[in-house]
């Protein structure tokens, strides 16, 4: 079932659209006897996925089968729209466009209070692929209470951006400068290390690129080698031929449903 809602958030002071995908009825259900398919209070495994640059919350369903791939193993996936944003906090026009208070707080909020989807822990991720990659590890880092594991998909960091011209586009806030960008990048890796020494439960971080995605490629290295350092769960993924495109992460996201995310695979029903 592909779900496409509008509503005004409060954080980003507009209309916003976010695309979602919940399991359904499917003649496999029926193969494999299931005699209910849908019950109150019923809910699924949820993950987050984040849009890279230039993108929106359609990029999934127009450019991968994530659609088949949440129905067949019963995720739901909740895509949400975060322009070139980084979602981070920045500013639009003369509006104050808080995305990172948006992905993090307020669309969780949204999605839990009307959709069939479970708050657990061990039942939510998140994902993201470039740009989108970098939102996914923020709040897999600064929500480690919240997520059991994040898979970062082509993740550059903005220690590579802020060499490029392609930075300043991404760049949506004219007060904040490259170099403020890139500290705030630093203070994920920051507040990461201070997770790990505090002793609060570690999300599992599955890192996967192409093996023809120079320079990226590096940058997923450097953050694996870097959360493993720390004590975090790792695992790492490079498949050779690929590069920054979109048959890679449509093949990254079915291996992960399929094969590295312990997925569940079922309806969480309600207790009785």
């Amino acid at each position: 079932m592909l779900i496409k809602f509008n509503f005004l958030s409060k954080s980003l002071g507009m209309q916003t659209n976010v695309t979602m995908c919940l399991p359904s009825f499917s003649f496999k259900d029926q193969l494999d006897g299931r005699t209910d398919s849908y019950v109150p209070g019923m809910n699924f495994q949820t993950m987050y996925l984040l849009h890279g640059g230039f993108g929106d919350d359609s990029d999934y369903v127009n450019f991968t089968n994530i659609t088949r791939y949440a129905d067949e193993n019963k995720m739901a996936v909740v895509m949400p729209s975060g322009y070139n944003s980084f979602y981070a906090n920045g500013i639009e026009g003369f509006i104050i466009s808080k995305y990172w208070e948006y992905v993090f707080e307020e669309l969780p909020k949204v999605c839990e209070a009307m959709f069939p989807i479970s708050a657990k822990r061990e039942d939510t991720y998140v994902a993201g692929l470039s740009m989108g990659s970098h939102g996914a590890m923020k709040m897999a880092v600064m929500g480690c209470e919240r997520f059991a594991g994040a898979l970062i998909m082509s993740g550059r960091s903005l220690n590579d951006l802020d060499r490029t011209p392609l930075f300043e586009r991404f760049n949506n806030d004219p007060s904040e400068s490259p170099k403020e960008l890139v500290e705030s990048d630093i203070y994920i890796y920051q507040q990461a290390a201070e997770n790990a020494k505090s002793g609060k439960l570690l999300p599992k971080f599955y890192f996967t690129c192409g093996g023809d995605d120079i320079p990226a490629k590096y940058s997923v290295i450097r953050a694996r080698d870097y959360f493993a350092n720390l004590g975090y769960e790792t695992e790492h993924t490079e498949i050779p031929g690929y590069k920054h495109e979109w048959d890679f992460w449509d093949l990254a996201l079915r291996n992960a449903l399929y094969e590295w995310l312990p997925i569940k695979r079922d309806v969480l029903w309600p207790e009785k």
